[in-house]
């Protein structure tokens, strides 16, 4: 896996001239960078070590001006250069790029002490104890510090020498199955069209591959790959990359989006997050404040949510929600740098936990506990996401951003949940997983809700799937009723009878009064056959209206012993049964069957024909063309 090394420090202090010194590569391209003698874009070069490992170089700008550009170019290196001129020693932006690099997660690197052919050896070595002494508690306390001239080579070899022995000691920490190219340039290249350049952070891009440009969507084709100036099939993790891609536009594109695989990525404008105030703040940072937000490449408006407290003193960390003008993508473990609206400075940076957004109480205990996710184990980190996600629960892609875990990592992950039912896969198809207390809770009150029908329905024998995912709740997944329901029969603590669900000690019991009533209208129907009473006839010797004799109409269906032709009329099913039987014999002779040749066949008016005929066809014994019926079973 390639290793990049990133640049740092004060304008002026020879960043640029050092890469030229060890690469041979001159990064400043762009005319006004010439003409200025100042670097101003991202460059770009490769350094060819003695034990033949080719390294990537990004030199960023060194003035305030274009600190944003340098957090761009920041973001995706392994380790950092901290250059120092001799001359002048630690300066601003020698403190802003280390507080910067620190905030992106940089744990190592070294000290180039530049131009020291302009100062003499005492000078040199005062220079050198500041250094060391303002080093003192960061990531580069300890770390080599190489004094160098870019004028006359003395001590090239040497940074060379340090710079190979960090590269054989890094241990790659990019993953490998989830492809991600943040773009940090994008520009018409005559011939090729749309090209892309970037730090590929993870995965793997091969010529062909079908990408996606995050968060506009837009499908691309990549037509052509170059990594460090050579023509190549393929890309892999921790190299600088020229992708040629077909499908958008230069305007399409913008420095901060991400080339990624369809369905890899979910862009959202509410992250949440662990946010630190760096210690050199001389004041608190305060709830909503407003912040220029880094992520990779891009920068956003964005404003800050603390979720545990009103105020961060300097040096302090805690959980937040971070809202943004516009959607991001990112990944958990992400790390970002925040800068002050006014004056523009960076004040502190953080480590994203969930990349999509969510509902967090403040002072709640989910919220406080979001502090401790980067320390989490995997199983933990896992199931906290999915108790999180609630009844709509994650798939499989979006576990792979909520945990940044490999994948064969996380289906072992949730293999073992599932072992202890503590994660359930409800969707096969989406690959969708829902928390095991959330399952508990949704059962608890899937019974509950079916007990409280049983109590005010008691004529009913339950409720149809459909009534059931309405009446309990209608937010929820039908994938996720499906499974629950499916899970509650297996278990037996539902009965599902054909299509109706209901509890197991559930069953239908008439008082006396009712009882009769039951007797009286299936005695009126039976005696009705195909020529069924009218509703008000039947209901009006019993003294019942159509809502008081709903529930017992419905148990009759239920139980099939009638059945509902259309709204108000019944028959009984013996009767049914029988004209089913008569109509099926028919088209054993005959092809089709009209409204006049039923009425031959069994002496039904029109005022039952046209309902039965309709009835028949909502039952998929019969198909309409134009006025005539067909047997389905042909």
């Amino acid at each position: 896996m390639a290793v990049i090394m990133g640049t740092a420090g004060h304008i002026d202090h020879g960043k640029t001239s050092l890469v030229r010194a060890l690469t041979g590569i001159d990064c400043d391209r762009l005319a006004e960078e010439k003409r200025r003698g100042i670097t101003i874009e991202l460059g770009f070069a490769y350094l060819d070590l003695p034990d033949g490992q080719r390294v990537g170089v990004v030199d960023v700008p060194g003035h305030e001006r274009f600190v944003k550009n340098m957090v761009a170019g920041a973001a995706g290196i392994d380790f950092v250069m901290l250059v120092i001129a001799a001359d002048e020693g630690v300066m601003p932006q020698t403190r802003e790029h280390l507080e910067i690099c620190s905030l992106l997660g940089t744990a190592t690197g070294l000290v180039a002490l530049t131009k020291i052919d302009a100062v003499d050896e005492e000078w040199r070595e005062l220079v050198s104890e500041d250094v060391r002494e303002f080093l003192r508690g960061t990531f580069l306390e300890g770390a080599p510090l190489v004094p160098v001239s870019s004028v006359n080579g003395e001590g090239v070899a040497r940074l060379r020498q340090e710079i190979m022995d960090i590269v054989k000691a890094h241990k790659a920490r990019r993953r490998s199955d989830l492809t991600r190219l943040p773009v940090d340039r994008v520009f018409t290249m005559k011939g090729y069209g749309t090209v892309i350049t970037g730090t590929l952070t993870s995965g793997a891009v091969d010529v062909g591959d079908d990408l996606v440009v995050y968060p506009t969507g837009i499908p691309v084709k990549v037509r052509s790959l170059q990594s460090h100036g050579a023509s190549v099939q393929r890309v892999e993790a921790g190299r600088r990359t020229a992708v040629n891609v077909s499908g958008a536009e230069v305007e399409d594109i913008s420095r901060g989006d991400v080339l990624a695989p369809q369905g890899a990525l979910f862009p959202s404008q509410v992250w949440d997050a662990r946010v630190t105030l760096l210690s050199s703040m001389q004041k608190p940072f305060k709830h909503r404040k407003q912040v220029h937000f880094h992520h990779g490449s891009r920068e956003v408006m964005a404003r800050v949510y603390l979720l545990d407290r009103d105020e961060l003193a300097p040096g302090e960390s805690a959980p937040a929600q971070i809202r943004f003008e516009e959607p991001l993508t990112g990944v958990f473990g992400d790390h970002f740098v925040m800068r002050s609206h006014s004056p523009l400075r960076t004040i502190g940076g953080g480590v994203v936990l969930g990349p999509y957004q969510r509902k967090f109480k403040r002072r709640s205990v989910q919220a406080a506990r979001l502090s401790s996710l980067p320390q989490a184990t995997p199983e933990e980190l896992t199931l906290f996401q999915l108790e999180m996600a609630g009844t709509a629960g994650l798939s499989f892609a979006r576990l792979l951003v909520a945990t940044n875990l490999e994948s064969k990592t996380l289906e072992k992950v949730l293999s073992d949940l599932g072992g202890r039912q503590q994660a359930l896969m409800f969707d096969r198809e989406e690959r969708a997983y829902v928390a095991g207390s959330v399952v508990d809770e949704l059962r608890r009150g899937i019974l509950d809700h079916l007990a409280a029908f049983h109590r005010r329905e008691p004529l009913r024998q339950g409720l149809t799937r459909g009534e059931l995912a309405s009446g309990f709740s209608k937010t929820l997944p039908q994938k996720l009723v499906h499974f629950l329901v499916e899970r509650l029969v297996r278990k037996n603590e539902i009965v599902q009878e054909q299509e109706i669900l209901r509890l197991p000690g559930h069953k239908v019991s008439l008082a006396s009064d009712q009882a009769k009533a039951r007797e009286a209208v299936m005695a009126a129907y039976v005696k009705g056959g195909i020529t069924p009473p009218n509703l008000k006839d039947v209901l009006d010797p019993l003294g019942l209206d159509a809502k008081a004799a709903a529930s017992l109409f419905k148990m009759l269906v239920e139980q099939g012993e009638l059945v509902k032709v259309k709204e108000d009329m019944f028959f009984a099913a013996g009767a049914v049964e029988s004209l089913v039987a008569r109509i099926t014999e028919w088209f054993a002779t005959n092809d089709d069957l009209t409204p006049a040749s039923l009425r031959d066949l069994t002496g039904l008016s029109r005022k039952y024909a046209i309902p039965v005929l309709e009835w028949l066809d909502k039952e998929k014994i019969t198909v309409r063309v134009g006025d005539k019926r067909l047997l389905r079973k042909r």
